[in-house]
């Protein structure tokens, strides 16, 4: 096969399989993150301590990402068909991805949420925030270098993930190594395929591991984070109270 034969699959391949990851990782991310604070807020000790629901939240998590992504395929074919009208192609393809990212990214959440300093919790919780303030103002911002890496270890993952998804028709690059390099011995093709798919997990890998730094210089993790570390320092008063509330 030649180049400009290979070329027009590449492109198309290509395209797939961005439109699989960018769409399932957006679905992730809006479905992982409140999750992933929910189990920590909850947990003992947590701002919103709830056993059972903890427990529930996390058992869903594990066997959400206890099950390999081929068989979770399998699995939710019915309920592929009845969103998307198939079980073949890209779209169809986006539904397990989502499904199998949303417990992959919201264990991730919650170890970088974990990782939050307390006593900046309990600064504002002395100047009367609550709960939706401590998330919004504390514990997202604080924990969002570690999300922004968490981010890209997940579109690594559902990168992969879409490779799978190529075994069973689901479009993609996985789909074109498996069709030519595969069943019909291309392969000189599968192996630009590969490669194709490590400069774009490279490329991934660096600009989530730049973003993050970005943000953590920004963020001042080596030195004190202005506001919070002054609001710590100060008696509670309600002027203070009402800026961060």
């Amino acid at each position: 096969m030649t180049w400009s034969e290979m070329q027009p699959l590449l492109e198309q391949a290509c395209r797939e399989t961005l439109v699989m990851v960018g769409w399932s990782t957006l679905i992730a991310v809006l479905g992982g993150l409140p999750l992933g604070i929910l189990l920590v807020l909850t947990d003992r000790g947590g701002l919103l301590q709830n056993t059972v629901v903890n427990k529930v939240i996390g058992q869903v998590v594990n066997i959400g990402r206890s099950m390999p992504f081929i068989i979770l395929m399998v699995a939710l074919m019915n309920f592929t068909r009845w969103v998307t009208g198939t079980t073949i192609g890209s779209e169809a393809a986006i539904v397990p991805l989502a499904i199998g990212g949303i417990p992959f990214f919201a264990r991730l959440v919650e170890t970088a949420v974990r990782e939050v300093d307390h006593g900046l919790v309990e600064a504002v919780q002395a100047m009367g925030g609550n709960t939706w303030t401590i998330v919004r103002k504390v514990l997202v911002p604080e924990a969002l270098p570690s999300l922004i890496a968490s981010t890209t270890t997940t579109v690594i993952a559902l990168i992969g993930y879409s490779a799978m998804a190529g075994t069973v028709g689901g479009g993609g690059l996985g789909d074109l190594a498996v069709r030519y390099g595969y069943q019909r011995f291309e392969t000189g093709l599968m192996w630009i395929t590969v490669a194709v798919l490590a400069v774009v997990i490279s490329l991934i890998q660096f600009a989530g591991d730049y973003a993050a730094r970005a943000l953590h210089r920004r963020g001042g993790r080596s030195g004190p984070a202005p506001k919070l570390r002054l609001l710590k320092a100060k008696e509670p008063a309600a002027a203070d109270v009402s800026k961060v509330a």
